[in-house]
């Protein structure tokens, strides 16, 4: 399951919950860090990016939403994305304080005056540093309210914004909307979208192996990523943006640009960014670096380049093939 009934559903499924108390004080530690890969390391520090990242995890969602403990964090990576709003958006991460990074929660209805929302590590009081997971009603008009994120979810978005009516994808509510409000479809494991079969290979929803991986990398390479994590061999909504934002790239709309290659779409992007890739070291390069950002890993880096016998040990100046 995903999308932003899943995703919405899950969130609720957690109002109640409560951190740990020890020393007579609540003290941050909570369930949701040890559980998401890459904010282990948040246990015990305030949580509520964290919970966001959790939930959008656990629902199918975390290609929209970003991995991360940090509220500026996930603000700017909206921002990088062209997908902030000052206002409300049904299953969108809403950041709150000087420019959003005191606070987030999620938002699941709004009116004209009110957002309802679902917020970890908050209280009864609506405190950025509270005890757990509350279901909260805030004022919709509020200088706390810094803005919103919105996530491209793949059976449409909800929200108020009237710069976005008419975009694909969007329905527009300005006073009031709800999950009741969602398209239709919404929560289904499927997108609005189906699998193409190109050369014998599927591309799509459902689709597996490694040619989908190799779309990825030349997606990257293209500068179209919408990957929080490398490109992998099963279709994902990242694949699906990445795939998006290459066919507006190439001046496809419409039809033409849904997030599913087409046969001459994908020729021209083996044409322009399937050869074989190489990438010459910088000073102050990582191996990790370097994967993160050629969609890759660093054992996919290591296995191209066999002369690579440390990880740690790479010079400015070296050439490496990119898998």
């Amino acid at each position: 399951m995903s999308g932003a009934r899943e995703l919405i559903r899950i969130a609720k499924a957690e109002v109640g919950y409560r951190e740990g108390y020890s020393n007579g004080h609540w003290n941050n530690w909570q369930r949701y860090s040890p559980a998401v890969p890459g904010l282990e390391w948040s246990q015990n520090q305030p949580w509520c990016s964290t919970f966001v990242s959790w939930a959008a995890m656990k629902s199918g969602n975390a290609d929209l939403f970003p991995r991360t403990a940090s509220c500026a964090t996930g603000v700017a990576w909206y921002r990088q994305r062209g997908r902030v709003t000052e206002y409300p958006v049904i299953g969108g991460p809403v950041y709150f304080g000087s420019g959003g990074g005191s606070h987030v929660g999620i938002c699941i209805a709004y009116t004209s005056s009110t957002i309802t929302t679902v917020e970890g590590n908050t209280n009864s009081s609506g405190s950025a540093e509270g005890d757990g997971v509350y279901l909260k009603t805030r004022p919709r008009k509020s200088s706390y309210v810094y803005g919103y994120g919105i996530p491209d979810y793949p059976e449409g978005v909800v929200l108020a914004d009237p710069a976005w009516r008419g975009r694909r994808g969007v329905v527009y509510f300005g006073q009031e909307a709800s999950i009741e409000d969602l398209p239709q479809g919404a929560g289904t494991t499927s997108p609005p979208s189906v699998a193409v079969t190109i050369d014998g290979k599927a591309y799509g929803p459902g689709a597996e192996g490694d040619h989908v991986a190799e779309l990825g990398r030349m997606l990257v390479a293209a500068g179209c990523s919408a990957y929080t994590e490398g490109p992998g061999p099963k279709w994902s909504n990242a694949d699906r943006e990445s795939m998006r934002r290459y066919q507006v790239k190439i001046g496809d709309a419409g039809a033409d640009a849904d997030g599913i290659p087409g046969p001459e779409q994908l020729a021209r992007l083996k044409r322009e960014y399937g050869g074989k890739r190489t990438y010459t070291v910088k000073a102050g390069d990582s191996l990790s670096a370097i994967a993160a950002t050629h969609g890759t890993t660093v054992a996919a880096l290591t296995k191209a380049n066999p002369a690579i016998t440390d990880p740690d040990r790479i010079y400015a100046g070296q050439v490496l093939n990119l898998p």
